[in-house]
């Protein structure tokens, strides 16, 4: 595809998110105006009916009734067959439009009033989905005669159930619901106050009939540099069990909550208060979260302990699970997940707005040692091992010394700088992309075989480098000279995006959420942390001076150093071939043997006054190009050969996920990649050993694998759920319900096991 084809694409896409993410939601009707369910008594059951509005629609997955009092045995709810599409967020699924015409067979024991509790969930058509609804009705029945058929006997005809007049004139007043649920504000009244100037007093007042939930309340303080604020003082609640979360602590009356302001400045200031809570009517309807502002006045105070502000801050940066999977997104979750998502959540984005805090200093913190710990990272190793060669060919002098590590740093620092600028450009655009997207196009992983493949050929000496293609293999390949420092920084780069290290996914979460000179710079202290080790060896004069004496024993070193660089080359290799399967794998080969044919031929005419032969050369050399271009066009293998695993677990799907959930499961979802190290080193010591499937056994848990290998959108909402910016992220969601636990990027057999046996407890 030409580039402009591939900007005309990004702008198409563009126009078209841009609409959906400026949904206003004040111009969405009710829920009780957009779906208004109604019931009565027939000769075969209970006739149900949801007059559905104009632009609006119901799921029927999320429709269910059950029945209770007068003896009613009720079968199962019968609806017509709906409009069938793909849904972003629950896969295949079947809607209805318009009306919705329902029978629930039973017979009643005796005469009475049946109580309905309905279930069902909706969206409109502007991108906002509604949260799940519950609804309570009352319908009058007689007793069944002796001879009515039972429950089980009851059917509709195909035919019969397609019917819009299957139960003939609509409901007047037989059913009815509950008591009219109140406006936002009525239900749930919100005040604030600055107790004292390390400390606000929030207090929360459902009206009679309604309830808080505790942990779905997010807060924020914004318009005060240097204030921020500390965990909320929750005084005990009571423990519920929800339709929609599972288990969940609530508030039924009045309640006061302490949040301290933790400072490093003492002057009085003006601030105001975001909160963001959710809560339900009993039996009732739950309301979509509601976000209040307080101005605040806030007096002087005392500074807070550097050591609480940055534990304050980490517990902030920690993976916010926004919404649950037993339940349906709120409005603006659901509008998110059906428009690629360029934005992180507002609770990310508001404090990662917040650069006079702390929080930004324990990020850009937490890029230094995340990069690091890259120079540890296995992806990394072989190129690095380049970098030290060139230092020892150098000798001890200082100045080189010096010269040559600030030419690598400067190589390191730019490239993240590139990578980073180029990530946060594209999810600008509404591309869904994280850390190691470019190992996800089938085009740079073989351009890496290539280079890690020519790399490892003039290591073992097949071609010596100097002019034209080679000087730029030489480069590469530990040359001595600046430009040769220069580019192993940018190449030790690339092959990072494998790894995502300790402390590095919580920056690149910051990063990928704030403004772009501060996102650019967690980027560029990626860069010096992966870098400080050489610079030290360059700054620090007796560093340099340790370094060994070169000698004979250096082409040794190299000829073995190529072999790294050919084992890198085979796994980039195998990434390949999971992404375009093994004609992909057969064209690169065909192509390395080009270019070392090239090389090697190139090599013997470098000084031999032979235009014909090194023009032959130089030819073979393009030709080995040819598998580069044709590479694009393979397509994917099918999906059943990429993700059906054979280890017993499942193929990640939102819609299993929420099955699983519903059926009480514990589930584990792996999120990884193929090029991905670190998925694969915790693959090797934790996830493919027989006691991490003994765990799984004892919680009655399932595993759920989902590969990101290529672009997925699925799996990145599911990843920008969790704010991670890319694999591995694993998540332990507990059977009764309840938010997802999060574990770290570095897996151990205990911590695993811990997660499992708690999910199982809840």
């Amino acid at each position: 595809m030409s580039l402009i084809a591939r900007l005309a694409s990004v702008l198409v896409l563009l126009c078209l998110a841009l609409p959906a993410a400026a949904v206003d939601e004040s111009s969405l009707l009710p829920v009780d105006q957009a779906f208004v369910p109604t019931a009565e008594a027939t000769g075969q059951g209970i006739a149900l009916r949801w007059k559905i509005a104009d632009g609006y629609y119901l799921y029927r997955h999320r429709t269910a009734v059950t029945a209770e009092g007068a003896g009613f045995k009720a079968g199962e709810l019968q609806m017509p067959d709906g409009e069938k599409h793909t849904d972003p967020y629950f896969g295949p699924v079947e809607t209805y439009r318009g009306r919705l015409d329902a029978l629930l067979p039973g017979t009643a024991a005796a005469a009475g009033q049946v109580t309905l509790k309905v279930r069902y969930q909706g969206c409109a058509d502007a991108g906002v989905c509604y949260p799940p609804q519950s609804r309570t009705l009352q319908v009058a029945v007689a007793a069944a005669p002796a001879s009515a058929t039972s429950p089980g006997g009851l059917g509709v005809a195909p035919a019969a159930r397609s019917s819009l007049a299957l139960f003939g004139p609509p409901a007047t007043g037989a059913g009815t619901t509950d008591a009219v649920p109140l406006a936002q504000e009525q239900a749930f009244g919100f005040e604030a106050i600055a107790g004292h100037g390390n400390q606000l007093l929030l207090r929360f007042t459902p009206a009679r009939g309604y309830y808080l939930y505790r942990d779905r309340t997010h807060m924020t303080l914004t318009g005060a540099d240097g204030l921020s604020l500390g965990n909320p003082q929750w005084p005990p609640g009571q423990s519920h069990r929800d339709a929609h979360f599972g288990e969940v602590t609530v508030y039924f009356d009045q309640v006061e909550v302490p949040v301290p302001v933790l400072r490093d400045r003492p002057e009085a200031a003006r601030a105001t208060l975001q909160v963001t809570f959710q809560g339900c009517q009993t039996d009732g309807i739950c309301y979509p979260p509601m976000t209040r502002e307080v101005a605040l006045s806030i007096p002087a105070g005392t500074r807070t302990p550097a050591a609480e502000r940055v534990a304050a801050a980490a517990q902030a940066a920690a993976p916010i699970a926004l919404e649950n999977d037993r339940a349906v997104p709120s409005a603006a979750a659901s509008a998110a997940a059906q428009v690629p998502r360029s934005t992180p959540p507002p609770e990310l984005l508001a404090r990662a707005q917040r650069s006079g805090g702390g929080t930004w200093l324990l990020a850009l913190l937490g890029a230094l040692l995340g990069g690091l710990i890259l120079n540890v990272m296995p992806c990394v190793l072989p190129v690095l091992s380049l970098k030290a060669l060139s230092l020892a060919e150098g000798g001890r002098g200082s100045q080189h010394a010096r010269a040559s590590a600030l030419s690598y740093a400067a190589g390191v620092m730019l490239s993240f700088l590139v990578v980073g600028a180029v990530a946060l450009g594209l999810r600008a655009t509404g591309q869904a992309l994280g850390w190691g997207f470019q190992l996800q196009q089938p085009l740079m992983v073989a351009a890496l075989v290539y280079v890690m493949f020519a790399v490892g050929l003039s290591l073992s000496g097949v071609f010596a480098v100097g002019y034209g293609l080679a000087g730029a293999g030489r480069g590469l390949a530990a040359r001595g000279g600046l430009s040769g420092d220069f580019f192993t920084g940018v190449l030790a780069v690339v092959v990072a995006a494998p790894c995502t290290t300790p402390f590095m996914g919580t920056a690149l979460a910051f990063a990928f959420a704030a403004p772009l000179p501060l996102a650019l710079a967690v980027f560029a202290l990626l860069g010096v942390g992966m870098a400080l080790p050489f610079l030290l060896i360059g700054l620090v004069p007796g560093l340099a001076r340790r370094l060994p004496r070169p000698g004979a024993w250096m082409d040794t070193l190299k000829q073995v150093l190529a072999f790294p660089m050919y084992l890198t080359a085979v796994w980039l290799l195998w990434v390949l071939g999971k992404q375009r399967g093994i004609d992909a794998v057969a064209l690169a080969l065909a192509g390395l043997v080009v270019l070392a044919l090239g090389l090697w031929a190139l090599q013997r005419v470098r000084f031999q006054a032979a235009p014909l032969r090194r023009t032959l050369a130089l030819a073979l050399l393009v030709l080995s190009i040819v598998p580069l271009v044709l590479l694009p066009r393979l397509p994917a293998p099918s999906v059943a050969a990429t993700t059906a695993p054979a280890d017993g677990s499942e193929p990640y799907s939102p819609a299993r996920l929420a099955q699983l959930r519903k059926q009480g499961r514990v589930v584990f979802v792996d999120m990884g990649a193929a090029w991905c190290v670190s998925c694969k080193a915790n693959e090797n010591a934790v996830l493919d050993r027989e006691a991490f499937r003994a765990a799984l056994r004892s919680a009655n848990a399932v595993r759920m694998r989902g590969d990101w290998t290529n672009v997925d959108p699925t799996i990145t909402a599911f990843l920008t759920r969790y704010n991670a910016v890319g694999v591995p992220l694993y998540v332990v969601f507990p059977g009764s319900g309840g938010e997802g636990e999060v574990l770290p990027t570095i897996l151990t057999q205990q911590m695993v096991s811990d997660a499992l046996q708690r999910a199982a407890r809840q």
